[in-house]
């Protein structure tokens, strides 16, 4: 049960992903154990990224929503 785009979300390391973040405003707020925790102005909820070299799709998915993207609007940030 795969959607369409979850080919797209392979091979992203959570460094790159918490790149991507901080380009629309997210902020490094601290680490916890090997996650990244970020925060961004205005917005309730936290990103907690794990320094993985590839995150698992559902994570990412997870992530991107949390942040209000779309999985489009993610891609073309990294």
């Amino acid at each position: 049960m795969q959607g369409g785009c979850v080919g797209k979300l392979a091979n992203i390391s959570g460094k790159d992903a918490a790149k991507a973040f901080q380009k629309v405003g997210w902020q490094v707020r601290g680490q916890v154990g090997s996650h990244l925790v970020l925060t961004k102005p205005g917005i309730r909820a936290n990103l907690t990224i794990p320094q993985h070299q590839e995150l698992a799709p559902g994570t990412l998915r997870g992530l991107i929503k949390t942040a209000g993207l779309s999985v489009d609007e993610f891609l073309a940030l990294l």
